[in-house]
């Protein structure tokens, strides 16, 4: 049988899509379910990006780390994580298209693969580590 820590980056993945399917489908879901909404896209996208940060610390932490409290500390790492990245995208982007030439796609696409290879470290080693009474 494979150890539970083993199937780790398995879950990670699996938790990963799940995370991209439903930050692809809030925004559009909060956009139709409000004429409001509709009119102000930029207070739903900040909602939508809210409720998907949630929902994404709460699969990693229930479902790939399996940590028990720590919740404010994890919490806080986890949404700095994403900041962070957030930041070093909008830096990054145009970088990568004006000076290095890149399609934006294909920029966009590359940037988010190291921020996957960065997520799992960050989070495995930081945002979700065990202490010695944990392991």
């Amino acid at each position: 049988m494979i150890a539970a820590s083993a199937r780790r980056p398995l879950r990670f993945l699996v938790a990963g899509a799940a995370n991209t399917a439903f930050g692809l489908a809030i925004y559009p879901l909060l956009l139709w379910s409000s004429d409001a909404l509709h009119r102000h896209y930029l207070l739903a996208l900040g909602i939508a990006q809210a409720i998907s940060l949630c929902f994404a610390f709460a699969t990693y932490k229930l479902g790939v780390f399996k940590t028990r409290g720590n919740i404010a500390r994890e919490f806080g790492s986890f949404s700095s994580f994403y900041l962070f990245n957030y930041a070093a995208n909008w830096a990054a982007l145009p970088l990568l298209v004006e000076l290095a030439g890149l399609p934006p796609v294909l920029a966009q696409l590359g940037f988010t693969a190291v921020l996957i290879v960065g997520s799992w470290f960050w989070h495995n080693h930081i945002t979700f580590r065990r202490t010695r009474d944990q392991t």
